[in-house]
């Protein structure tokens, strides 16, 4: 395993974690909060963000404009019955979700679900240094590396390893500081 593929897959974890973070409410109106959803459209389970413009009129309001007005339906129930925690108001041609002030308690809740996505993160980039190592020790183990090379690969993979980690812990702090602020 190349270090350069390692680098590569720690990072798609970070971003995969900033993802993650993306979904997570603040008080302000963000169209990545729909990002999860998904509504049953012609028996097939379809991504929101494909079947309706979703735009952020002020900070409080959510639009969403379906494309085909007779998906205004589908769309209200699989937001109502989403993990959104937020009531779609149906006007007859758009839908609108008003993103009500956090409660202190609700913070507190979305500060734990965002340590809660780090942690999976962490977890994933761990995994990847494992299997990395794993990796170098069995190229060690077959004669391909010797031993004091297949130690510095060790020793890189853990600097990249650190490096990654601590990225995740800047966007968790990044994040808890946006969820926190009133």
């Amino acid at each position: 395993m190349k270090l350069a593929d390692v680098e590569s897959q720690m990072q798609k974890a970070v971003e995969a974690t900033q993802r993650s973070f993306n979904t997570i409410r603040t008080g302000r109106a963000n169209a990545s909060l729909l990002d999860r959803v998904t509504v049953e459209y012609y028996g097939a389970e379809t991504p929101l963000k494909a079947m309706a413009n979703i735009s952020t009129p002020d900070a409080t309001t959510l639009l969403i404009q379906p494309y085909d007005r007779k998906s205004l339906n589908p769309i209200e129930k699989a937001i109502s019955l989403s993990d959104v925690g937020l009531t779609p108001n149906n006007d007859g041609s758009v839908i609108r979700l008003n993103i009500p002030p956090l409660t202190s308690e609700r913070r507190k809740e979305f500060v734990k679900m965002a340590h809660k996505y780090a942690e999976e993160g962490k977890v994933a980039i761990r995994n990847i240094r494992r299997e990395a190592v794993d990796s170098v020790r069995k190229q060690e183990k077959a004669g391909e590396l010797a031993e004091d090379e297949a130690r510095d690969t060790q020793d890189k993979i853990q600097k990249l390893t650190d490096k990654y980690i601590a990225k995740l812990e800047k966007l968790l702090a990044d994040k808890e500081k946006e969820i926190t602020t009133v």
